[in-house]
């Protein structure tokens, strides 16, 4: 692929998964939002495109290539998905979430402004974000892969799943921007504590992998998907 100005964000990361780290790096949404040109993108963020697309060039110039999901099975790339991001996310929100209530409980009083508004946008995160995997893990991915192999029912039945789980995780990129908001870019005040630091550290980890995550599952997973599911012979 040859990257240009024009080019659009979800598709170079798509395909050169190399270039995520850069897109990461200059803030830029290559999940949710990224379905919009390099020059757009970049104007949004007070960025040269030219110099952009040069970093990107850059970056997939002898890098290790990552696995090529867009040609693996899909139930390897589910498999991937639940081992790289679900499990450890589980893990993760059980983490933050007691970072979040120390930190709350000590601080609370003095940045009411933030440390509320921040542990209740986090708190439905949270719950939403269970609730999301369990239905994937449950419902959507056994489906998926139960159409790949051929199964019609499956195949008839993926396309709305798919459109509900995508509403979800824009809800989710949503929660993130406003987390990030609140935080000032997760930048901790001068005073905080190790544990402060640790949550909003975390937190700002938590927002990077989310968009990996999503992006996976957006623009690979789920467009691979509602093909297999549209090319299945009709019940």
């Amino acid at each position: 692929m040859n990257i240009t100005r024009d080019s659009h964000v979800s598709a170079v990361a798509t395909e050169m998964p190399a270039t995520i780290r850069i897109f990461q790096e200059h803030g830029i949404d290559f999940c949710c939002g990224g379905k919009r040109p390099l020059a757009e993108a970049c104007a949004d963020r007070g960025l040269d495109v030219d110099t952009l697309v040069a970093k990107l060039q850059a970056s997939i110039t002898g890098a290790d290539a990552e696995r090529n999901w867009q040609a693996a099975p899909l139930g390897e790339l589910i498999g991937h998905i639940q081992q790289r991001f679900h499990e450890p996310l589980r893990q993760e929100l059980t983490r933050v979430a007691a970072m979040m209530a120390k930190v709350v409980s000590r601080h609370g009083d003095h940045l009411p402004q933030t440390l509320g508004p921040l542990a209740a946008t986090f708190s439905a995160l949270h719950d939403d974000l269970l609730q999301h995997m369990t239905k994937e893990d449950v419902v959507l991915f056994p489906a998926i892969v139960a159409a790949e192999t051929g199964d019609v029912a499956a195949a008839s039945f993926v396309s709305q799943p798919i459109g509900v789980m995508e509403a979800e995780h824009e809800h989710a990129g949503l929660a993130l921007a406003r987390m990030r908001e609140l935080t000032g870019g997760y930048a901790p005040p001068e005073w905080a504590c190790p544990t402060f630091r640790g949550l909003y550290f975390g937190l700002a980890e938590f927002e990077r992998e989310m968009h990996v995550h999503v992006h996976l599952e957006n623009n690979i997973l789920f467009p691979r998907a509602a093909a297999t599911a549209s090319a299945a012979p009709a019940s």
